[in-house]
């Protein structure tokens, strides 16, 4: 049905506007003769008719506007669904997260999304490409009613336009290649331009007075962006003040033909009037406009946007295969000289590290900034991969589970958690097995965080839209937004995950918070295995076990009083936070 609604405009487009030309000129000619025998004579009643029949013709002509209107908002909306439909399952289809922080990757990205270019939404090439075909159609439908005239002048101009148009529409190519080639300046400069009125950045910006900063750094990353675009459309300039004097001739040529003919009264009125109208109308066979340009821009996007959707699709073949992962570990999980490099790292972050979680125990672990701690929880959620050894589960490899059941197996608290724009209800309960939200699981989880107290507080409760952007929504306080966060990790857990990390729990809670986290710690941690990450030696004391993370390996592992004993690197970390305390709560600097 879309295809043959396409042909229609196309059709339309093409034949009506050099219909109406051949139309008005059959009017004209009708014109003298009315004129001298008065409207009531059959020469006026044939001016009237022929009037009727070119407004007529006309009026239909008008409606392509409205119909090209209606048809670009449905195409565009359809393509942009589809696309972008695609774009999600494309970046979602690998395992992990290392092709999120690849420069190449986000390039095509944004390419794929026309964030480059102004005109380079890919979504509107389909209908871009078919009001070009009618233009086109328009243009050789001119040539062929000159030849009527002469054979050999419409023949010419269409010639020459196919010939003209090869050179110009290269030249258009190679201007968007130019410009998607310089995707990463680009991406820059419409991030640095989105500081503005990003939330996130907005307080700051206006705090440190860099709203002109802002503006004149868009603009530097803007220009070198686009230099290289630039530098082609003024070779297409040059191209085309060459070509043009080869159009100007032909023109001066079939014009000349026009004009010698009527001087000598060796063509009709009708004829004369109607060439003369076709002669512009022949430019569209093979001119070059801005929608042009605009559809070459967003027909450079689809070879990014085919790229990322291949390109990742076959990167993420193991996502659904390997051994079955539901309800794994029943054991332990082990690892084996792990060591992980970031790409382009002088040295390792993690190297030669061996650990073990026995099943149902928890374990905290503690190291400086840089430590590796939040990377060692991106391997065993398998957001990314080891460079070096290899984690097991039960005594299977990671790489040989199936993947996606792997990660449901494993309910992460992140230090940076997402703050979504959702009801309270989505942002803890859709992350648990399943589509549907079991109720009572749903407010034990958000019991155990200490987060049901808030959410019932909401002017709508569990339905209330956790963002003031939005009708009706609300924002919560860092405190609030952490045990939200918590009830979502406890809601998986609820629902079949069996690891459970929480990396800083308390960053963000006062201290009674703090002491309630505490005190229900052996609570939240019960039956599951459980790594807790955490700058404050409270937050891991209660647990099982405590591992030192320094210099990518564990250097010190026990309970809280063992390595208290040891007088280690863990001591003395510990025993200069409890000072700190001690001083502050003694009336001292702390």
């Amino acid at each position: 049905m879309h295809c043959v609604a396409a042909v229609v405009f196309i059709i339309a487009e093409g034949v009506l506007p050099v219909l109406v030309l051949i139309l008005m000129g059959r009017v004209v000619a009708a014109i003298p003769a009315a004129v001298i025998n008065g409207l009531s004579s059959p020469a006026g009643h044939h001016l009237i008719a022929k009037l009727a029949e070119a407004g007529g013709t006309y009026a239909a002509s008008l409606l392509r506007g409205p119909a090209e209107d209606a048809l670009t908002a449905a195409a565009t909306a359809r393509v942009d669904a589809l696309m972008q439909r695609r774009l999600v399952r494309a970046v979602c289809a690998p395992v992990g997260i290392t092709h999120l922080e690849d420069r190449e990757v986000l390039n095509q990205l944004a390419s794929a999304r026309g964030e480059l270019l102004s005109a380079g939404d890919p979504a509107g090439a389909p209908m871009a490409l078919i009001s070009q075909l009618g233009d086109r159609l328009t243009g050789v439908l001119a040539c062929i009613v000159l030849c009527v005239f002469r054979w050999w002048v419409g023949l010419e101009l269409l010639v020459v336009w196919m010939l003209v148009r090869r050179p110009l529409a290269a030249g258009l190519r190679l201007q968007a290649r130019r410009g998607r080639a310089a995707a990463e300046p680009l991406r820059r400069s419409w991030y640095l331009l989105g500081l503005a009125w990003r939330p996130a950045a907005a307080k700051e910006v206006r705090v440190f007075g860099m709203g002109d900063w802002i503006t004149d750094r868009h603009g530097e990353e803007w220009l070198e962006g686009t230099r290289p675009a630039w530098a082609a459309l003024r070779s297409l300039t040059n191209t085309a003040l060459l070509t043009g004097g080869v159009v100007l001739v032909a023109y001066t040529v079939a014009a000349a033909e026009l004009g010698f003919a009527a001087y000598h009264d060796d063509v009709s009125l009708r004829t004369l009037v109607t060439m003369l109208t076709m002669l512009p109308t022949t430019m569209s066979a093979g001119s070059i406009s801005f929608s042009d340009i605009s559809l070459e821009q967003q027909l450079a996007s689809i070879p990014d946007l085919d790229a990322l959707t291949d390109g990742l699709a076959a990167s993420s073949a193991d996502a659904f295969t390997g051994e079955p992962a539901t309800g794994m570990p029943q054991r332990a999980i082990r690892l084996e000289g792990v060591t992980f490099s970031y790409p382009g790292a002088e040295k390792p972050v993690l190297e030669s590290l061996d650990l073990e979680l026995p099943l149902g125990h928890s374990l905290g672990l503690v190291g400086v900034n840089g430590a590796g701690k939040t990377t060692l929880v991106t391997l065993l959620a398998r957001m990314r991969d080891p460079t070096g050894g290899r984690i097991l589960a039960d005594g299977q490899p990671l790489s040989e589970l199936n993947a996606r059941e792997w990660q449901r197996q494993v309910a992460v608290v992140y230090q940076d958690y997402t703050r979504f724009p959702l009801s309270a209800r989505e942002n803890v309960g859709m992350f648990g097995r399943g589509h549907s939200i079991d109720e009572a699981l749903l407010e034990r989880a958000a019991k155990r965080a200490g987060a049901l107290a808030v959410i019932e507080s909401l002017p709508h409760g569990w339905d209330t839209v956790l963002s003031p952007q939005f009708t009706g929504g609300v924002d919560l306080s860092g405190g609030q937004w952490q045990r939200v966060a918590l009830a979502r990790a406890l809601y998986a857990v609820e629902t079949g995950a069996r690891v459970l990390v929480l990396d800083e729990p308390t960053a963000q809670l006062d201290i009674r918070g703090e002491a309630a986290f505490y005190e229900r710690f052996l609570e939240l941690t019960a039956g599951v295995t459980s790594i807790v990450i955490s700058h404050r030696f409270a937050s891991v004391r209660r647990a099982d076990r405590i591992a030192v993370l320094d210099g990518g390996a564990i250097t010190e592992l026990g309970s809280h009083d063992e390595l208290l004993a040891a007088a280690g690197t863990y001591a003395h970390m510990f025993n200069l936070q409890a000072e700190r305390f001690r001083t502050a709560a003694g009336g001292g600097k702390a």
